[in-house]
């Protein structure tokens, strides 16, 4: 009802079938993980790396998979180990005896779509290696400067819980990430769904079968759209808002940057255009700020000792501010 009020400016037919058509793959295979779902198809249009987060088990691996599967476009993985280095990642120059000269070999970088596994397993020098290409969607090696095709988008796991072999990720590297994602359990009654569908097929086998919904020019063709979405002054100042107060918020230590203005922004037009508007609204900006900014910010000590999490913290500092209407 909401869509017929409104004229609408945009053309967003071709974006909402693409939608749907993602939705229902993921969804065949993936039980539950709406919000998950969502959120990776969002950083997709936005033109935005994800981070998921969750305990083994609860189909991160996967869902990075399904959502490469989806894509006409080239897929990389990387598993990252305490021993890898920025040359497994980044590619190296190698010596060709019929030139007498070297030639660069890409890395596992060079992808459209690229999956790190565990991304908190490597030391952050190899880590470092992602800065540059998450970034400005380049790499640099032995002075010589090679641009990632677009689309470009990192999807990163890694484990909370476990301590033993991991390292803790970069503010910088944190920072360049436009959603983190939380994966949670199953209800009860989804895990028994899970049950049914997969003692009988394994996930490989529908991966196999899985067929591509969208190519990289019709992705490239979404963005320019979600792009020109109207994003209202009041709307851009209730973003702003959120930021500077992360900043000035005596529970955290650290506040968001400028950075995170952007990527709320540019979620939010994702979201909007995933629902069929070509506007934004307030909902859209509070249902992004959490994936946003809760991996941007760092709660005071004494906040983390009484149990509190940064989504706990956005949440209180969003019902303070006035939603503006």
């Amino acid at each position: 009802m909401e869509q017929e009020m409104f004229d609408q400016r945009t053309d967003l037919s071709q974006l909402s079938a693409a939608v749907a058509q993602i939705r229902e793959t993921l969804g065949n295979i993936i039980v539950g993980q709406k919000d998950t779902i969502d959120l990776l198809i969002a950083g997709l249009l936005a033109d935005g790396h994800i981070l998921l987060e969750g305990v083994p088990g609860v189909a991160k691996t996967l869902s990075a998979k399904l959502m490469a599967k989806c894509i006409s476009a080239s897929f990389s993985r990387i598993q990252f180990t305490p021993d890898l280095m920025p040359s497994d990642v980044l590619g190296t120059a190698v010596f060709s005896p019929k030139t007498a000269e070297f030639q660069f070999r890409q890395g596992p970088i060079f992808g459209n779509i690229v999956l790190v596994d565990e991304i908190n397993r490597a030391p952050a020098k190899t880590q470092s290696a992602l800065f540059e290409a998450m970034e400005e969607r380049q790499i640099t090696v032995d002075g010589h400067t090679y641009k990632l095709e677009e689309p470009f988008m990192v999807l990163a796991t890694q484990n909370p819980i476990e301590q033993e072999g991991t390292y803790r990720l970069p503010e910088a590297q944190l920072d360049r990430f436009l959603f983190k994602i939380e994966v949670k359990y199953p209800s009860l009654e989804e895990e028994i769904e899970i049950l049914s569908k997969q003692h009988q097929h394994k996930p490989e086998e529908q991966l196999q079968e899985l067929h591509a919904v969208l190519s990289v020019e019709q992705i490239k063709t979404l963005r320019a759209t979600i792009k020109a979405l109207v994003v209202e002054p009041k709307l851009l100042a209730f973003v702003a808002q959120i930021t500077h107060e992360t900043r000035h918020n005596k529970s955290l230590y650290l506040g968001a940057s400028p950075r995170a203005s952007l990527a709320m922004v540019n979620g939010a037009k994702a979201l909007a255009a995933m629902g069929g508007r070509d506007f934004v609204t307030p909902d859209d900006i509070v249902r992004v700020a959490v994936p946003v900014l809760a991996h941007r910010v760092m709660l005071s000590p004494e906040k983390e000792m009484e149990g509190l999490t940064p989504a706990d913290i956005i949440t209180q500092i969003i019902k303070k501010i006035e939603v503006p209407r």
